[in-house]
């Protein structure tokens, strides 16, 4: 049996369900989910709402409630599990790691992953630095392609805070990878620190000349439009 919380936030989002949203919203990710079919600025009204009047007492809990949400078809329920953890910080620790590497890899498509970073991964990192190398040194050696792509990600609005060394070590160990989530990726990363420092960026494309056209033309939109 669903846990009470799980089916009370069920019944709100199917109050609210829109069919030709949903149709819509399931073309855009090429069929891979079922959606309720909500806009975002309603469903995370709804899930803010929900998760101030719904308090949760422990990470045991929190672990149990977002696994139960990925149980479920709708991907409004996938999104609102990244942000309900995302939203319980004064419950993170240590163990929220493997957490956050099987929301990674569980129901993976670019929306989940790149949402549980923007929520969750690049806040827990800043949160916990001496865990960074720990973990996604080992993210960057998997053979999981979503996991090597947050390795690669994790620092995309860190600014002056990016460790420069870990990315060009992380971007050197993927840069010959297939995938073209790996290599936009790359190309993100890159053009994210240009912001930053867009000479660092230039001078590590040119001393990369194996990165994938993708990965030179992402990291350098910035620069060569400046």
């Amino acid at each position: 049996m669903p846990h009470p919380y799980i089916k009370e936030i069920q019944k709100i989002c199917s109050k609210h369900a829109d069919k030709e949203i949903a149709k819509g919203a399931k073309a855009y990710l090429l069929h891979q989910f079922e959606f309720y079919g909500i806009k975002t600025p309603l469903r995370r009204k709804l899930c803010k709402d929900f998760y101030k009047s719904h308090a949760i007492k422990d990470h045991e809990e929190l672990t149990l409630l977002v696994k139960e949400c990925f149980a479920v078809p709708q991907r409004e329920l996938h999104y609102f599990a990244i942000e309900l953890l995302g939203h319980h910080k004064k419950l993170w620790t240590k163990k929220t790691v493997p957490l956050i590497e099987w929301i990674i890899t569980h129901n993976s498509w670019w929306d989940s992953v790149d949402s549980t970073n923007t929520h969750v991964i690049s806040k827990f990192f800043l949160l916990y630095p001496e865990w960074i190398e720990q973990y996604t040194g080992k993210w960057n050696q998997s053979t999981n392609k979503w996991l090597i792509r947050m390795s690669i990600l994790f620092q995309l609005t860190y600014k002056t805070k990016t460790d420069t060394t870990l990315l060009s070590k992380y971007i050197e160990n993927s840069q010959l990878h297939e995938d073209f989530f790996v290599r936009k990726a790359i190309g993100w990363a890159l053009r994210a620190y240009s912001y930053t420092n867009k000479k660092w960026v230039a001078q590590f494309v040119k001393d990369h000349p194996s990165l994938s056209n993708l990965s030179k033309r992402e990291a350098l939109k910035k620069i060569t439009s400046s």
